[in-house]
């Protein structure tokens, strides 16, 4: 379990054994918007107002890298099904696709007119969707060497989900 807060830390917990927190994660300079641990649990990524993304192993909770590149806060984060990618949407009106293993910059998704709300990844790892307060709902389709991008609807889009395969 890890909790980020507003005075700019994350936590990880390990409630079923403790009460008490097993690892404090500072570094961020600004309130911690969004938390989420990569699919196959090595890793986890905090997104902040402060315009970053950290990496954090999933295990202990140590530091490992900074993602830099956003030019205001940044509100999600979502992996690709396989863990080697991570899509950021932030107040700037970019997505970013990160490489995780490289850890730097894939792609920079410039395409919305107003800040991106929301990013989710389909689970066969092909797409991206992102929604923003420009009412686009973009449809990114992503490969290792380019992407395309779709839009639909005109409405506010603040939040999405992709179904997930069972």
């Amino acid at each position: 379990l890890v909790s980020g807060s507003d005075d700019f830390t994350l936590f990880l917990w390990d409630p079923v054994n403790s009460k008490n927190s097993v690892q404090r994660m500072t570094g961020h300079q600004q309130p911690v918007n969004h938390i989420q641990y990569s699919p196959d649990g090595k890793y986890i990524i905090s997104a902040s107002f402060d315009k970053s993304l950290k990496l954090w192993d999933g295990f202990d909770g140590k530091f490992i890298a900074t993602f830099r590149g956003h030019v205001g806060p940044v509100y999600q984060v979502a992996w690709s099904a396989d863990s080697r990618l991570l899509v950021s949407g932030s107040k700037d009106s970019t997505l970013k696709v990160w490489d995780i293993k490289m850890k730097k910059l894939m792609f920079d998704l410039p395409g919305h007119a107003d800040e991106v709300y929301t990013v989710d990844w389909s689970p066969d790892g092909q797409k991206v969707v992102s929604g923003s307060k420009d009412r686009y709902l973009r449809i990114w389709t992503v490969s290792y060497t380019h992407l395309r991008a779709h839009e639909t609807g005109r409405n506010l889009v603040c939040r999405l989900l992709l179904e997930k395969k069972k």
